[in-house]
């Protein structure tokens, strides 16, 4: 177990070969290869080493059944779930955090800050002021679930920690459009208020909540002595990037006394952009907000993110102090501020601080923008290439860097049937071939690809190579019609709805 600084140097500057071929294997090659299935095979039947082997044979290891089979993510043509590249300074600073170790709940050492003032810039860019609460988590369905647990905490009438949700007489309930993410109805299941008391507010033809029908909803519920405890709106949803209208809802619940939560697990950090600034400058009005570094911001998972306007209610959320022994920390001595852990559920915490940190000082919160900017830019083109061309058709309008499309020739359309089919076994060609990959999702109930660009090495280019793939392998599978219905392969590519019985969502958070 005891290694001299020898032998440490030694076996890193092996792993510094690793990951810079991992980071040169990302951008040559295809973007995606299954495991193999003798690999797999081979894994599950092998039980844990009873004995040691000596750091080499363990980078062997690695180089044989883990190094050439990622995910993809890292190709500047990976554009289906929501998973950007890591940012190489975000690489070393992951296994700088992992010599130092720390425990990020408590004590006056140098990640606690470190991760207090990543949180106070998330805060500046949102427009939160810096008496927000806020806590690195594991990613937007966390950052989720930690605000509307602080929203039934504030908004929900009893004191939900001492009597549960048994001392309500009203019912909660929770409104979501008909966009949102599957993890809130995971989120409504956990704190108690139940999927059967999500309202799924409808969408208008840009799938943004309909202001009038949350008004109408929240009015019908009131009459009937229910107790409405938040809106959660949407800030890019991973269907379609689209936004709600934030600034209306804003005053919806304003003068309704209900709790706003934005999930921005996506979308937020395009607040940065000059195509959103001002658009999503009405993230300042939330009560909470989520926002994912991992996602937009090129930062390796796990890094999620939770902002919370009143510190306080947060606190007394979560909090296992008496608020009469509560104190506000000790920046001079060894308890340092307040624990993390009074904030959130988490009581043993990594440091996920340090890889932001270190990106943002390294590249500037300006090249990070442009980043965004340029995805925007490509998710543009794209979108433009799809509406030139008659064989392709767009799906829904674009916005942030969702392009939804499918391939649609023609003298297919009288057969919608056969369009989702084509489309959905289009999607795992196209995955598996390994020219680029897309997702596969619904929209209005109709098969589509999807793609969702949040990758800095992506070019122009990447888009004539990957429309290039979609309609020669589309034309292949049309060719033979019968046989794709035949193949029933909505069967084996099924994507559930939303909020139906089928379950969660396929896109991941």
């Amino acid at each position: 177990m005891v290694w001299s600084s020898d032998d440490v140097r030694r076996v890193g500057r092996q792993v510094v070969e690793l990951i810079a071929g991992q980071l040169e294997q990302a951008t040559d090659g295809p973007v995606f290869r299954p495991y193999p299935q003798a690999l797999a095979e081979v894994l599950a039947a092998e039980g844990i080493p009873r004995q040691g082997s000596e750091p080499d044979a363990v980078l062997d290891d690695f180089s044989r059944l883990v190094g050439p089979y990622p995910l993809g993510n890292g190709h500047p043509r990976f554009w289906a779930w929501v998973c950007s590249p890591p940012a190489v300074m975000a690489v070393f600073a992951e296994a700088l955090a992992a010599a130092m170790n720390p425990h990020c709940d408590v004590a006056n050492h140098a990640a606690i800050h470190i991760e207090r003032q990543v949180l106070d810039w998330f805060k500046d860019i949102i427009g939160f002021p810096r008496s927000s609460g806020g806590l690195l988590v594991s990613g937007g369905s966390m950052a989720n679930l930690t605000a509307l647990a602080v929203a039934r905490h504030a908004k929900g009438g009893v004191n939900v920690r001492r009597e549960g949700l048994q001392g309500q007489r009203q019912k909660l309930l929770l409104y979501v459009s008909e966009e949102g993410h599957s993890c809130l109805r995971k989120a409504s299941e956990l704190l108690g208020i139940g999927s059967a008391n999500i309202r799924v507010i409808p969408t208008d033809a840009r799938f943004r909540m309909r202001v009038d029908e949350l008004t109408a909803q929240l009015l019908l519920d009131l009459a009937a002595g229910h107790r409405p405890l938040a809106v959660v709106a949407s800030a890019g949803t991973t269907n379609t990037g689209s936004i709600d209208p934030l600034e209306e809802i804003a005053e919806v619940c304003r003068r309704h006394a209900v709790w706003l939560h934005v999930d921005g697990a996506y979308g937020a950090p395009a607040v940065v952009s000059r195509h959103y600034r001002e658009q999503l400058s009405a993230l300042s009005l939330a009560d909470s907000v989520a926002l994912d570094p991992h996602k937009w911001l090129q930062i390796p998972v796990e890094a999620g993110s939770v902002l919370v306007k009143d510190a306080g209610a947060m606190r007394d959320a979560f909090s296992l102090v008496p608020p009469y022994l509560r104190q506000d920390g000790n920046a001079q001595g060894v308890e340092g501020p307040i624990s993390f852990a009074e904030f959130g559920f988490e009581q043993t915490r990594g440091s996920r601080a340090l890889k932001i940190w270190m990106t943002i000082r390294h590249h500037g919160l300006d090249a990070l923008a442009r980043v965004i900017e340029d995805n925007i830019e490509l998710a543009r083109l794209l979108y433009r290439r799809v509406e030139e061309d008659a064989e392709l058709e767009v799906m829904a309008p674009q916005e942030l860097s969702v392009v939804c499309f499918r391939y649609a020739p023609p003298h297919l359309h009288s057969d919608p049937a056969l369009l989702d089919a084509l489309n959905r076994a289009l999607v795992e060609r196209l995955q598996l071939g390994g020219e680029a990959f897309l997702a596969g999702t619904l929209v209005r109930g109709a098969y589509a690809l999807r793609a969702c660009i949040v990758n800095y090495l992506s070019r122009p280019q990447d888009v004539e190579i990957t429309l290039a793939a979609v309609k020669r392998l589309g034309a292949e599978l049309a060719a033979d019609s019968e046989a794709l219905v035949a193949m029933d392969v909505a069967a084996h590519l099924h994507t559930p709805e939303q909020w139906g019985e089928a379950g969660a969502s396929s896109m991941t958070k």
